[in-house]
């Protein structure tokens, strides 16, 4: 399964992303916007979003934290 996680400082959803992904233990990339992409960047890759994180799995996207802990179950 290849997850991304793309995420922001101080943003608790994005720390219980990453924390649901190591607990399950599974592998992931997590990008941080100011160092792995930018606001254009995000905007571009995700259009519709709104909210911290947004997660790509299998290079689906699926929106947040909440999609993310559905589909892992």
């Amino acid at each position: 399964m290849n997850i991304e996680i793309w995420g922001k400082p101080q943003c608790p959803y994005c720390d219980m992303a990453k924390q649901l992904v190591e607990h399950k233990e599974l592998r992931y990339t997590y990008k941080q916007l100011g160092i792995d992409f930018d606001r254009d960047q995000m905007l571009g890759t995700f259009p519709q979003a709104r909210t911290f994180p947004q997660i790509i799995v299998n290079e689906e996207k699926i929106g947040g934290y909440d999609n993310l802990k559905q589909l892992l179950g």
